[in-house]
């Protein structure tokens, strides 16, 4: 049908009927995951089969409209069969609890609906997203430099890769990758795997990320990494960047950031530092020595919306670069956005630092969180989660099935090698005790029928059944969720992530005894 006049003089959307239902809507959100969500007394999930799943959400989507009651009841429903990743029993991922200034900031940034690219359409979150990564800076230890919220920590790590080869080979920018040599990436084996991801989306394939020796705690051994930069060289590769982590993934390990500094300056490669979950440790007095030498690092990625409890997704890359480094390998110079002739600084139209054009707002909820709370506060959230991991291991030494992994006794002549004297002596005090360096606590729940068997032929892969099925029981349940992976030649253990400040020492107490429950008859 033809449009007519009465179609062009009204506005399609009704403002009193949309805010009539985000009204509703909001209040459904307030009720089932900020109130219901987070209530010790609820589930955590409620499990259903992928069938029948979609049949409870109605998710066809059909030529006409539905009434405002359906779709508050589809509100519902999402929020119903929603994963509860704020629940005080979530252990999951590397992201758990909420902190409402930070999603009062997501909130507001979802309303403005803006691009963060030119100062005429962002002016407040250019000039907020600039003083929010000064401040992250500071932390690092640099007084300059540059950066970039990205959309996760994965896309912080090829940014870095991208900026280390453009250093080396700039033409590569123009001329693409037959301009280039044979390029290799140095990491360990339990580094992110976006690393690998990274290799094969930037054309110089998974084959050339090099795997470095780790000890029995995940961390980088740098005596390897040099004997590997070494041979690379000699079999007519170019080394151009080394990744190391703070914070692995699974044991949570610090790799020892001044040796392996020492080995890229020893070789002029790029340090990229990997601290999307182990970044937070630089807010805390008592464990920023785990990333001792950050501040030689050319680079860093670091994930607030996991530890400090952003909200997803809050990413940064941090750069030490003071020569627009990120501008000159990035940039198109697209004149409809970048206009040189504009009436202000086009040095505030950031968006040509990025490889995206349309990019979210993400420093808001940090920004309104670090003012509510302080660095005081941050602070008190990062050694309280340090606190709780050290109960939980604690505790599980005094029950019966509880196994953490790794033999502490094989580690310490490891960590002496690595860590300065004063990081050492701390070290080695964690580990005399058995702790974790970090916030993950990994271990096996060895059920009382295979208790004593450890001899036996079938012992481990009897082993390895042990923690799918406690999974698959509490997530049926509803009662918690918390990780579980094989390692190397170490079968399935679990892995639980505390960072959640809504967390207490009851949650713990319920996470070993729920254990226990539903493993005790396997």
């Amino acid at each position: 049908m033809e449009p007519t006049t009465g179609d062009l003089t009204d506005p399609l959307i009704n403002h009193a009927d949309g805010q009539l239902f985000l009204h509703e809507a909001f209040k459904i959100i307030v009720e089932e995951v900020l109130c219901k969500g987070t209530d010790v007394k609820e589930k955590v999930c409620e499990w259903r089969e992928p069938e029948e799943l979609a049949r409870l959400l109605d998710l066809e989507l059909r030529e006409k409209g539905e009434p405002q009651e359906n779709l508050l009841q589809r509100v519902r429903d999402v929020a119903k069969y929603s994963i509860k990743t704020s629940h005080p029993r979530f252990f999951n991922q590397q992201f758990a609890g909420v902190d409402y200034h930070s999603l009062a900031g997501r909130f507001l940034s979802e309303a403005l609906n803006t691009n963060l690219f030119t100062y005429e359409v962002a002016p407040v979150f250019v000039l907020m997203e600039a003083e929010v990564l000064r401040g992250l800076r500071a932390l690092v230890g640099w007084t300059e430099g540059d950066g970039l919220f990205c959309p996760g920590g994965s896309t912080s790590n090829m940014y870095a890769m991208n900026l280390a080869r453009y250093r080396l080979y700039p033409e590569v920018k123009s001329q693409g990758l037959r301009s280039l040599p044979q390029l290799t990436v140095f990491t360990s084996p339990e580094s992110h795997y976006s690393v690998k991801k990274g290799a094969a989306f930037m054309g110089f394939g998974m084959d050339n990320v090099i795997l470095v020796k780790v000890d029995d705690g995940g961390r980088m051994i740098p005596e390897d990494l040099d004997e590997k930069i070494e041979l690379s060289k000699s079999q007519g590769a170019v080394p151009f960047l080394v990744s190391c982590t703070s914070g692995t993934t699974v044991q949570g390990a610090f790799d020892p950031l001044d040796l392996i500094a020492d080995v890229c300056d020893k070789h002029k490669l790029w340090l990229h530092v990997d601290a999307a979950w182990g970044g937070s440790v630089l807010f805390s007095k008592k464990h920023s020595h785990l990333m001792k030498g950050v501040h030689r690092a050319n680079s860093v990625a670091w994930n607030p919306h996991k530890m400090l409890v952003a909200g997803l997704q809050c990413s940064v890359l941090l750069l030490k670069d003071t020569t627009d480094l990120l501008k000159k390998c990035h940039c198109a110079n697209a004149t409809y956005l970048f206009q040189q002739d504009k009436f202000y600084d086009v040095n505030l139209d950031i968006g040509d630092k990025s490889v995206q054009c349309s990019r979210k707002v993400d420093c808001l909820k940090l920004w309104l969180m670090w003012k509510a709370v302080g660095s005081a506060g941050l602070e008190q959230r990062v050694d309280k989660a340090f606190l709780h991991a050290r109960y939980v291991v604690d505790q599980m030494k005094k029950r019966e099935g509880f196994q953490l992994l790794g033999d502490v006794s094989s580690h310490l002549n490891q960590v002496k090698y690595y860590f300065s004297t004063k990081c050492f002596y701390h070290i080695l005090k964690l580990y005399s005790c058995g702790q974790p360096q970090f916030v993950n606590v990994c271990f096996w729940f060895i059920p009382p029928s295979l208790r004593g068997k450890e001899k036996n032929a079938d012992y481990q892969n009897k082993l390895a059944k042990v923690a799918p099925v406690i999974k698959e029981r509490m997530m049926k349940q509803g009662t918690m969720m918390v990780g579980y992976q094989p390692l190397g030649d170490r079968v399935n253990f679990f892995r639980i992530t505390i960072l959640s400040p809504l967390v207490s020492q009851k949650d713990m107490d319920f996470f070993l005894d729920e254990i226990e429950r539903l493993g005790n008859d396997l």
